[in-house]
């Protein structure tokens, strides 16, 4: 039960250093990896077979991780 509850509140901790980089191309890489962590994570507490929620994690995280590329203004 304990692992448990550390998961549940690692997380969100996960998420919140998600996509951490400056360009479009390192928040997509980082953003992919900590998705992948936190998709193995929530299988792992779940139950399920791990690789599909591994993608579907790195999917979302890259995505996100992306599309939040602040635009530098000069």
């Amino acid at each position: 039960m304990p692992a448990k509850i550390a998961s549940i509140l690692l997380i969100p901790l996960a998420l919140s250093v998600s996509a951490c980089g400056d360009t479009w191309g390192e928040r997509a890489v980082t953003g992919g990896g900590i998705g992948a962590g936190a998709g193995l994570a929530v299988g792992a507490i779940a139950g399920w077979p791990l690789l599909g929620p591994a993608i579907v994690g790195t999917a979302l995280g890259a995505g996100i991780g992306a599309a939040t590329t602040p635009e530098k203004t000069k």
